[in-house]
């Protein structure tokens, strides 16, 4: 999000024709029209995967997807669209306190992740904790994104419910995101090579 603010669609464009995977990670969450037609723009800018909030709605994750379809371009395969339950910054006593929701923090990240597979998405985004049971409640396809990654000895920042690369990997989660540990590495790229190694089961941790 804060990449596509500063430099706009040129930049996604870039890592296309450079040969990369563009995760466009952008949180829809509106009005289903507004969605619909926003998803439309970003289906061809060729990404490969992007989001919206479950928060928004079966109606509105129907609205994306109907978007998503419509543009992408001919002979192209469809963005995979998945839905944000959780934010992993979120503890469960401010999802109670500033949501409203009264329900446990595990039980709302199981419904959104309901009202995603019915409103026809591919998956969800969540903390690898609650992976297990999202594969449990949904289909065996249904794709688990986790952020809130963070590598043993890694600041936690503000994020509340994490998990190293290595435990992702066994409790499920289909990719992460991996953010500070990287970016604000003073060897970045060796870092990632080291998450990679992680992730891959290439290491012990």
């Amino acid at each position: 999000m804060e990449l596509f603010y500063q430099e706009g669609p040129d930049i996604v464009r870039w890592l296309k024709e450079s040969g990369h995977d563009v995760f466009l990670d952008l949180k829809l969450h509106d009005i289903p029209n507004t969605v619909e037609k926003a998803m439309r723009g970003l289906a061809r800018l060729g990404v490969d995967l992007t989001c919206v909030h479950a928060a928004g709605g079966v109606r509105m994750m129907e609205a994306a997807m109907r978007g998503l379809t419509e543009g992408t371009p001919m002979g192209k395969e469809r963005p995979l669209l998945l839905a944000i339950t959780q934010l992993t910054s979120t503890s469960e006593a401010e999802m109670h306190r500033d949501q409203l929701i009264e329900v446990p923090l595990a039980e709302s990240v199981i419904h959104y992740a309901q009202c995603a597979e019915k409103a026809g998405l591919d998956g969800v985004v969540s903390s690898a904790l609650e992976v297990a049971e999202i594969k449990a409640a949904t289909n065996p396809d249904f794709v688990c994104l986790s952020p809130g990654i963070r590598p043993n000895g890694s600041e936690i920042g503000d994020q509340k419910r994490v998990v190293t690369p290595g435990d992702a990997k066994k409790i499920g989660s289909t990719f992460i995101v991996v953010g500070r540990p990287i970016t604000q590495s003073a060897t970045p790229f060796e870092t990632y090579q080291a998450i990679k190694a992680e992730w891959n089961g290439e290491v012990n941790v």
